[in-house]
């Protein structure tokens, strides 16, 4: 009797060990709605820039912004665009464009999309093409893992996790598995910008 309860007791050790190796269930699950009615797309380094000021076609251009964050027009130096909105670096342009032209009117149109590193979605881990992607307005796991080609055949797809800057670093957990594997729907959760989806090898 002594060896049998043994053995269960080392069996029971096993399989908790098992379970807190996988990772699954160690977080909360990832809320299914997630994205923000109000949300406003911020430029980033790498994004491209189509300058348009009405009624001045030689001021007109489109322009990259640069690794500090800053980008360059015909009379404008330098003009910071990294973290604010098209809205808002159309107002700074023509605030330094009225020195010089009477009363400019601009248009800012974003043409190519990297975002800042802040609002960038991260994929670690055992991804096919761990990299890091643009967030876009209800952009879901399901897009990610499509973007970076699904899991490879060493992930533990269920024991995945997304870190979530916004609310703190909190950690919940999503399964990858179910969804790509074997098409549960219910197992698809939106993103939010900044947000750290972690895959982990499976053990066993």
């Amino acid at each position: 009797m002594a060896k049998r309860a043994l053995r269960w007791v080392a069996l029971g050790s096993m399989t908790a060990l098992v379970a807190a190796c996988s990772g699954y269930g160690a977080y909360p699950p990832a809320p299914m709605a997630a994205a923000s009615t109000d949300y406003n797309y911020v430029v980033g380094a790498g994004d491209t820039l189509n300058i348009i000021v009405w009624r001045n076609p030689e001021l007109s251009l489109s322009v990259p912004v640069r690794p500090d964050g800053k980008v360059s027009t015909p009379l404008v130096d330098e003009l910071v665009a990294q973290g604010k909105t098209s809205v808002e670096i159309a107002r700074d342009v023509e605030k330094a464009l009225s020195k010089l032209v009477r009363d400019p009117v601009v248009t800012i149109i974003v043409t190519s999309f990297v975002g800042p590193y802040s609002e960038q979605i991260r994929v670690v881990g055992e991804a096919a093409r761990p990299q890091a992607l643009p967030y876009k307005q209800k952009m879901t796991v399901l897009d990610v893992m499509i973007a970076v080609g699904g899991l490879t055949d060493f992930a533990d797809g269920n024991a995945a996790s997304i870190t979530r800057a916004s609310e703190g670093d909190k950690r919940y957990s999503v399964r990858l598995k179910d969804l790509i594997k074997r098409g549960d729907i219910s197992a698809n959760v939106e993103m939010k910008p900044g947000d750290v989806l972690i895959i982990p090898q499976g053990w066993f």
